[in-house]
């Protein structure tokens, strides 16, 4: 038999890797003969970074611009070719005062530093989450720092913040630098650039924007795009997930092709999982807790999507499921199972030895039924 583990972290509980290994020790106990690969998941957020260092990756550190222009610490994980970037360390909200949040004031400039250190440093796969932004300027201090340039009416050069936006007349210019680079962009949100269910009216007013800064962002989203569409003659506004972090789905999107999916795909796709799916058996998943959200871009529906495409069924083992969980059913999950023994306190069941404890044993029950199958 052969077996596919990937497990998110069960949050303030067990980390990807603790989780699949005791998936895996409850597993060898009921069939000692099996082949068990495990591999790290995360969705793109919380402990996504834990799993590319899994993959052998190491820290880069590099000083860019912040969110307010200041220089600040930052750094992504790179490989032998590829490196993965994670927005909100360069123009993440919680960089900025609470005082201080507009985002017509900040920018992006540094996430596409931090791009540019990986490219130059021989990365032509960049693996980017957009999310925990601070920022609203579709990209156009990223897009800035990686070469291309923005002039306004007059032919003077823009600056590169949310409210500079408005300005944009004409584009030049372009990233000598990012020639063969290929971005694949984790974006969990399905928004369009403008209008009601755009960037500035859902995610505005939650980086400190207020009713009149949304006005004026959509306008000026809408206007900028209408200026890229006469130079690239496409438009990416409408494309889902184009509205993701400020427009920067849209600038990644238009700008540099990116495919746009969801986090925990992106990470799995990272890992190499889908090489080992053809020929296995079975797939195991879960997370912390099973719920409708769980459809939503989150790691046990990405594993089942994928091992669907290989006819291999996916399980979902969790630490608890809520009675939305069912969905997952109809999402390529084929059987799902929480942990609990028995009644226990929240602390009691997060507790790291008992969590582990919990998923091996209910693994191990799992297996030995599907054993008799065999």
């Amino acid at each position: 038999m052969k077996v596919i583990v990937a497990i998110d972290s069960f949050k303030g509980s067990l980390s990807s890797a603790e989780a699949g290994a005791a998936c895996r020790e409850g597993i060898l106990r009921a069939d000692p003969d099996a082949q068990v690969l495990v591999y790290r998941a995360a969705d793109g957020g919380e402990g996504t970074l834990e799993v590319f260092m899994g993959l052998g990756m190491e820290w880069k550190s590099v000083s860019v611009t912040g969110p307010l222009g200041e220089k600040v610490d930052s750094g992504y994980c790179a490989g032998k070719s590829c490196a993965f970037v994670e927005m909100a360390r360069a123009a993440g909200l919680t960089m900025v005062p609470e005082e201080r949040r507009n985002p017509l004031d900040t920018t992006t400039f540094g996430v596409g530093e931090l791009i540019v250190d990986a490219a130059e440093g021989g990365c032509r796969d960049i693996y980017l989450c957009i999310g925990g932004s601070a920022t609203g300027d579709c990209g156009l201090g990223m897009l800035t720092a990686m070469g291309w340039r923005f002039l306004d009416g007059e032919g003077r050069q823009c600056g590169v913040a949310g409210r500079d936006l408005a300005r944009v007349a004409a584009i030049g210019g372009g990233p000598e630098k990012l020639a063969g680079v290929k971005f694949h962009v984790a974006c969990d949100v399905n928004n369009p650039l403008c209008g009601e269910n755009g960037a500035a009216a859902v995610y505005g007013p939650q980086k400190g924007a207020s009713p009149e800064d949304v006005g004026f962002m959509d306008a000026a989203a809408e206007r900028f795009s209408k200026v890229c569409a006469e130079y690239f003659g496409r438009d990416a506004s409408a494309l889902a997930g184009a509205g993701a972090a400020g427009g920067m789905g849209y600038a990644l999107a238009e700008f540099l092709d990116a495919e746009l999916i969801p986090g925990a795909e992106l990470v799995l796709q990272a890992g190499g999982i889908e090489k080992e799916l053809p020929g296995a058996d079975y797939a195991v998943t879960g997370e912390g807790r099973l719920d409708s959200q769980s459809v939503m871009g989150k790691v046990p529906v990405g594993v089942a999507k994928l091992a669907g495409k290989y006819g291999v069924p996916t399980i979902a083992i969790a630490g608890c499921a809520a009675e939305s969980a069912k969905i997952c059913n109809d999402h390529g999950i084929a059987a799902y199972f929480p942990i609990p023994a028995g009644a226990c306190t929240l602390e009691e069941a997060m507790d790291k030895k008992t969590a582990a404890q919990n998923l091996s044993r209910t693994a191990e029950q799992v297996f030995r039924l599907l054993k008799i199958k065999q």
